[in-house]
């Protein structure tokens, strides 16, 4: 894992960098959600396990947690937040020419991404969300729903079962209304931040040739 940073484009993208163990397998580009950054537990430990299994993966800091350390999103930079997205995964692909791009998010940092997909379906090759927040706590009828129909790639869904952002039932209504091949991983007893981290290990799987 070393610091990574491409200041060719703007937003800029600034991360980390995970070498893949044997011959590549692809890269995973994945971001954080609304209250951490690329350096949270989650995606270092999601990190480590598709670098394990033969991926390079790049894990970054939204434009907006690069402009502040702390604080939330605001929904006037969401715009600014999915271009950092396209330039990661645009510096990613660089270093790894022609190879299968995996695009992944955490709760926030997975909206936007998914919001990407939807408007530019070439942008990878398979979706990643983890714990996508489906609708704001208690109240299920402010539904983040609007660009799903118009997702083109197929997409896998890492979402606790006691989730408040969303219940498997709310999940699996949802995902219905994707055109794409899409699928829900539960994690039993999770909450949205998805700990304990064991189920981590058996996600490279859902993404090998013929899955």
């Amino acid at each position: 894992m070393n610091p990574f940073a491409d200041e060719s484009r703007t937003p800029a993208v600034r991360g980390y960098w995970h070498e893949p163990a044997g011959h590549g397998a692809g890269v995973l580009v994945v971001t954080h959600g609304a209250s951490s950054n690329a350096a949270s537990p989650l995606l270092v430990a999601l990190a480590d396990s598709f670098a394990a299994a033969g991926y390079a993966v790049l894990r970054f800091d939204l434009p907006y947690r690069q402009a502040r350390p702390h604080g939330p999103p605001s929904p006037s930079t969401a715009a600014r937040d999915r271009q950092g997205i396209e330039n990661a995964v645009l510096s990613a692909r660089t270093r790894v020419p022609g190879g299968t791009v995996i695009l992944g998010g955490h709760s926030y940092g997975g909206r936007q991404a998914s919001m990407l997909a939807a408007e530019k379906p070439d942008i990878a090759d398979r979706l990643l969300l983890l714990s996508y927040p489906l609708h704001p706590p208690g109240k299920h009828a402010q539904l983040r729903t609007a660009h799903l129909p118009n997702l083109r790639l197929p997409v896998l869904f890492v979402h606790g079962t006691r989730d408040p952002f969303g219940s498997p039932g709310e999940m699996r209504q949802a995902l219905a209304l994707i055109p794409a091949p899409s699928r829900l991983v539960e994690v039993t007893g999770a909450g949205h931040d998805l700990r304990p981290f064991s189920w981590i290990k058996d996600i490279p799987g859902y993404f090998a040739p013929g899955s």
